[in-house]
């Protein structure tokens, strides 16, 4: 073997081996809360049928959970507030700071809550 390619076996060793340690400890909990909150998404955008195609859609952009949110217009404002809180807390888990992350994700876990009327 060279030594160029023991070199690029390192480096790509190295680099799945720091993968697993970058993930902050609330990444667990934001991946759980997210998939909640893609699936309100998923079924708020279902329930009212077919809408018309946006321009975005019409250019092929790729919808992401804040496109998609943001086309529910007023009904869709709870959960665009939940993947802030979700971006917050992602943030926050970037730097370690385990208690706003917790504190974010409760936030939104508490916009997932179904309204007791």
């Amino acid at each position: 073997m060279t030594t160029t390619l023991k070199c690029s076996f390192a480096i790509l060793a190295l680099l799945c081996a720091a993968s697993r340690a970058y993930a902050g400890p609330c990444a667990p909990s934001i991946a759980r809360v997210q998939a909640k909150v893609d699936a309100a998404i998923e079924k708020r955008a279902g329930a009212d049928g077919w809408k018309r195609e946006s321009l975005d859609a019409t250019r092929n952009y790729q919808p992401t959970p804040h496109s998609l949110a943001a086309t529910e217009g007023y009904r869709g404002q709870d959960l665009e507030v939940a993947l802030d809180s979700l971006d917050r807390a992602r943030a926050a888990d970037n730097v370690g700071n385990v208690a706003v992350c917790r504190q974010e994700l409760a936030a939104a876990k508490a916009i997932l809550r179904p309204q007791r009327h």
